[in-house]
């Protein structure tokens, strides 16, 4: 009779417990440069994601938080990561970072070399994950939208892009391959090969349809069990 009396108790006061846990919104966070800090504003993905959950009726399912700095870099996230990720406690981190890593090599002269950019974004890994946080990468994206290849820098974005799907099988993680995403849209829409105003507003920027891609994508990966 003791047993079954502590068994009850147990049970009154966990399930409430547990309740409260599985009622509690998934907090996602969203960590990267100048694309995530738009991505908070009126047309940016993250405002248009939130908008895309709560159509599902899923926004009572996901608190979304952006945390982009304009003109980062991999280790500027890795030195910023515990006052603006982890201070936040989230349970996923999308990782979207290595547009200035390369663009800021050709326009400033301090982009960051490949091993290094490796080892930086590997060590951002390892602290989510030691924080029990769910990391989910994303390759970048472009500098510049002509479809057959003849942007500047395509052949740096490609192995920035190979090296995040590397880690992702690596480690085990979800990823976003937004190089081959966003590629694979300007081929089938870019026809005049321009090399801006397709998806972007500066060939990096996105315009409102680059948001609404780019939320598309992550929607997909946010949702993917």
């Amino acid at each position: 009779m003791k047993k079954l009396f502590n068994y009850l108790r147990l049970t009154f006061f966990t399930l409430p417990f547990l309740a409260m846990q599985q009622d509690k919104p998934l907090r996602v966070v969203f960590f990267g440069d100048s694309i995530t800090q738009q991505g908070v504003s009126e047309k940016g993905y993250i405002t248009q994601l939130r908008s895309m959950l709560d159509a599902k009726g899923l926004g009572n399912q996901y608190e979304l938080m952006g945390a982009g700095i304009g003109g980062n870099k991999v280790y500027d996230l890795y030195l910023r990561i515990e006052d603006d990720v982890l201070a936040k406690k989230p349970d996923v981190v999308f990782v979207y970072v290595g547009i200035n890593d390369v663009w800021h090599k050709r326009s400033h002269g301090t982009g960051t070399d490949l091993d290094k950019y490796v080892k930086f974004y590997e060590a951002i890994i390892k602290k989510l994950k030691d924080n029990n946080i769910r990391p989910i990468l994303c390759t970048p994206s472009v500098i510049g939208e002509r479809m057959d290849y003849s942007n500047e820098q395509d052949g740096d974005l490609n192995l920035y892009a190979a090296k995040i799907r590397d880690l992702a099988k690596k480690h085990s993680l979800g990823l976003v391959d937004l190089r081959a995403e966003f590629q694979a849209y300007l081929e089938k829409n870019n026809t005049n090969n321009d090399e801006r105003g397709i998806l972007t507003t500066d060939r990096v920027h996105l315009n409102e349809t680059g948001n609404t891609f780019l939320a598309e994508k992550m929607m997909a990966a946010l949702l993917q069990k």
